[in-house]
């Protein structure tokens, strides 16, 4: 895949770049190392004013790189701001906690008598050089989260972004370089993917984190297993979108509406599969879709576009087959189902797409619809739900509409995902863990949890 901007709105490639040669990918490797050795050193204060400085500078520059996300992946530009204004508020986030989050722990002092030790210390050191191997989808934030608490940590980072959005790479390299931290603490590799081994199982590449699609993370984690590095992964999601009977079905749907197409609906967390209580089924079926046929679908640097093109055009080819495959197999269309009739004549685009009467023999049931496409399951009890929920190889995310207690609480400790989101739609925070289980991946960003994935987490034992 070249490294290049492809406007997903027309097709036109607006820029092309040439991959790293050897030497100038060997020079920024042993930067980072060279410059891990000493900003290892530098205080949190430091740091973070640092970090701050480069959250201003984004807040500055919002409208600017809104616009280039948006033009190398089709992101709604009211979307893209968002984005950037969401990962300033990262940065702020771990520039103010990431001292505590990272401060010394002390075991008991019954424990530490029966060691044998006058005194006992956890401390969170940084590994090295960080390799982040990332998507285009939220080709800010994505990065953002890593390298707020990464930098904060004392790691450097090194960043493979996807190759549909080399400006948005090259702008986050330049964003940390204005905000004044020393060269080669972040600094973005214009390499394919076929040279990620190669970057990986060099010595002076400590870890790695991937957000991506499983096939990538299987390459990531094989080569890392190979070498003994540690590795985070944010893979697929089929997230489950549950309603029963005691939900506010009004506000259920309207919410499921956004929370399936958000992004264009290209969004890991995004909800992809609605599993309805029989009696609430036809109240939430005639909302939801009501809403989704209502979303405005164009051009993504227009102000109330609400559903933009899929990034690509195998991205759009690759749903398009999964519908097909639906429908030929028995599904019923309640809306969508196609290319935009009265949408723009070139570019990328999908109509947003309800699917009913779904069977397990359809690729859709179990695989990761990217796109703006929902599929709709009527069940008769929470047993069903909860078993239909965790029909599916992912556990990244899940939604729970429910007023009913109990049945908070079953769902909060049936369902196999790395959160479960009750009553809203699932979003990130940089103040609480995120991450997955099963085919969705391991470890976890964000919070405490997020910055110490990548810390040589150190007993310091005093004998007495």
């Amino acid at each position: 895949m070249p490294i290049a901007t492809v406007n997903p709105a027309n097709g036109e490639t607006l820029k092309t770049y040439d991959a790293m040669g050897a030497e100038e990918l060997e020079r920024r490797l042993a930067t980072a190392e060279t410059t891990f050795r000493t900003y290892r050193t530098t205080t949190f204060g430091e740091r973070a004013r640092l970090l701050h400085r480069a959250a201003e500078l984004l807040d500055e520059d919002q409208q600017d790189i809104a616009r280039i996300m948006t033009t190398e992946m089709g992101k709604p530009v009211k979307q893209a701001r968002a984005e950037a204004a969401k990962s300033a508020k990262a940065m702020r986030w771990y520039a103010d906690h990431a001292e505590e989050l990272l401060a010394d722990e002390q075991p008991a002092d019954t424990d530490v008598k029966d060691s044998g030790a006058s005194r006992v210390l956890v401390r969170y050191r940084p590994l090295g050089p960080v390799l982040a191997v990332m998507p285009w989808n939220f080709p800010l934030w994505q990065v953002v989260r890593f390298a707020a608490p990464a930098l904060m940590a004392g790691n450097v980072g090194l960043l493979k972004h996807a190759s549909n959005v080399p400006q948005t790479a090259l702008y986050l390299e330049d964003l940390f370089h204005r905000a004044g931290f020393p060269e080669g603490c972040f600094q973005t590799l214009l390499i394919g993917s076929r040279d990620v081994e190669k970057v990986l199982r060099d010595g002076r590449v400590r870890a790695a984190t991937l957000t991506g699609s499983e096939p990538a993370g299987r390459a990531v984690a094989s080569t890392a297993g190979d070498e003994v590095k540690k590795t985070v992964l944010e893979l697929g999601g089929s997230d489950p979108y549950v309603v029963m009977p005691s939900a506010d079905i009004e506000r259920a749907a309207k919410i499921a509406v956004t929370a399936r197409t958000q992004n264009t609906g290209q969004s890991c967390i995004a909800a992809k599969r609605f599993i309805v209580h029989e009696d609430v089924y036809d109240e939430f079926t005639r909302r939801f879709v009501e809403g989704m046929s209502a979303l405005k679908v164009g051009d993504p640097l227009h102000e109330d576009t609400e559903v933009g093109p899929l990034s690509s055009e195998q991205g759009r080819d690759d749903l398009e087959a999964l519908v097909d495959d639906a429908v030929e197999h028995g599904a019923t269309v309640l809306c969508g189902g196609e290319r935009p009739a009265d949408g723009p004549e070139h570019g990328y685009y999908y109509a947003p797409t309800v699917l009913t009467d779904v069977t397990p023999d359809m690729r859709i049931h179990h695989e990761e619809a990217f796109g703006p496409v929902a599929t709709l399951y009527r069940v008769a009890d929470l047993d069903e739900a909860v078993a239909l929920a965790n029909d599916t190889p992912f556990g990244l995310s899940s939604n729970v509409w429910t007023r009913d207690e109990a049945e908070i609480d079953r769902f909060a400790g049936d369902l196999e995902a790395g959160c479960v989101c009750v009553n809203g739609m699932t979003a990130s925070h940089p103040a609480f863990p995120f991450g997955g289980v099963k085919r969705s991946g391991y470890g976890r960003e964000l919070a405490g949890h997020g910055i110490r994935e990548f810390c040589n987490i150190t007993t310091v034992w005093l004998g007495a």
